[in-house]
Order: structure tokens, then C-alpha cells, then sequence
């Protein structure tokens, strides 16, 4: 087999593992692939995929980003940042689901419009991670829909309120007229 432009990805993979003291076997079998795949990575022959990559790096227990780097997926400084920038929004414990959402579209709209593309999930994670992504965007859809739904109770309310403010208002101008319909009414009768 020819060997494929990974960069220096599986010197430096045998490396990590030599220092984390594993066999190949071992590594194999923590990072859930086979000895002959694993080999073929380190000899440079096969190019991994993000989710092999980051099986590794958990295994190795290095950086992730460090390996997509180093294969080619993530090209550049940038590129770690972004993925860092969205990791750090989606664990913030602070904002909701939506919120998060929201923040993440700001963000992609300001990279845009600096010329910045932005990676997609498939590049950055790998393909069991874009499916991952979608069993939480559906159990995000129901957060999201409760959110909505509060919303709408929240709007309701809202305009709920402004009718009761503006019928009272309605009530305190009638009240008014009414009163100085009156007055007008007592200064116009003929005095006895």
C-alpha cells in the first residue's frame, strides 16, 4: 500500500503510546479497534476517522484536537479554537438549551462575517458523533418545545396584562368623563 499524506499522525501516535507504555494490543483494545487497523495508522498506511482518532486519544488519554491536527482534520490554529469556543458554550451550565443554541448562531454569524468558514460537525467529530448530535438535538427539540410553550405562557400572560391595563385605563377615563359630565351637569342647573 502507498503510504497516505497523514503528516507525521502515526510517528507520533506510537510515540504517545510508547510513553503511555502500551503494547499495540493494548492500545487496540482500549481505543476499540483492531491491532491490524491501529498498525496500519502508525505505519502511515490508513487515514483514521475523527471518531477512531478521538477513541485513541481517550485511550492514550491526550487531546483529541492534537490528533485532528495532526491528521488533517482540523487545519489550523483556528479551527482548535472554534471547536474549543462551542465546547465551552455547550457545557455552560449557566445557559439553557435554547440560549446555547442562540449563542452558537451569533457566534457562526460573526465568523462568517469575518471570512471565516465554519467546520462542520462531520469534520470536527465524526460520524457517531453528528448521530450522537442528533439524539440530543431531539431531546433538545423537547427542551426547546417546553421553552416554547413557556414562551407562549409568558406572552399570554403578557398580553393578558396589557388587556387588564388597558381596560382599567378604559374604566379611569370613563370614570372621568362620567365626573365631569357631572360637574358640568350640577354648574348648568338653574340655581334655586
Amino acid at each position: 500500500m502507498a503510504s497516505l499524506n497523514v503528516g507525521n499522525l502515526g510517528d507520533y501516535l506510537r510515540e504517545q503510546r510508547r510513553n503511555a507504555q502500551l503494547s499495540l494490543r493494548q492500545l487496540a483494545d482500549a481505543a476499540g479497534v483492531s491491532n491490524p487497523y491501529l498498525s496500519q495508522i502508525e505505519r502511515g498506511l490508513r487515514k483514521p476517522s475523527a471518531e477512531v482518532l478521538q477513541q485513541v486519544a481517550k485511550a492514550l488519554r491526550i487531546s483529541a484536537e492534537t490528533l485532528y491536527v495532526r491528521a488533517g482534520i482540523l487545519d489550523d490554529e483556528r479551527d482548535r479554537v472554534e471547536v474549543e469556543t462551542r465546547a465551552v458554550i455547550l457545557a455552560d451550565p449557566t445557559l439553557n438549551e435554547r440560549q446555547k443554541q442562540v449563542l452558537l448562531q451569533i457566534y457562526e454569524s460573526f465568523r462568517k462575517e469575518n471570512g471565516f468558514e465554519i467546520k462542520s460537525v462531520e469534520d470536527v467529530q465524526g460520524i457517531s458523533d453528528v448521530q450522537d448530535a442528533t439524539v440530543d438535538q431531539a431531546s433538545t427539540a423537547d427542551g426547546n418545545e417546553a421553552d416554547l410553550q413557556n414562551d407562549q405562557h409568558v406572552k399570554s400572560d403578557q398580553r393578558v396584562k396589557k388587556d387588564q391595563r388597558v381596560k382599567k385605563d378604559q374604566r379611569v377615563k370613563k370614570d372621568q368623563q362620567d365626573k365631569i359630565d357631572r360637574d358640568d351637569a350640577r354648574g348648568q342647573q338653574p340655581a334655586s
